[in-house]
């Protein structure tokens, strides 16, 4: 398991957990990205937001949100 800011781009990958405090989980989930949902990173630059697919939908998470998502790749 990598955290999701870790991915490369086009890495593909299952979220396996997110971790924080419940506005973050509650929030993270109200956009789609729950565990068990197929993820694929479109951009990943050090000090930007990384910019995933997710459910239909790019989303942009920022890095210190990213470090708690975690995330199964697949190859």
């Amino acid at each position: 398991m990598k955290k999701l800011s870790e991915l490369d781009e086009r890495a593909c990958g299952v979220v396996t957990a997110i971790s924080g405090d419940t506005h973050f989980q509650s929030r993270i989930t109200s956009i789609g990205l729950t565990v068990g949902s197929k993820i694929e990173v479109i951009q990943n630059p050090k000090k930007q937001p990384t910019l995933l697919y997710c459910r239909d939908t790019m989303v942009a998470i920022n890095k210190k949100e990213s470090d708690k998502i975690m995330v199964e790749v697949i190859k």
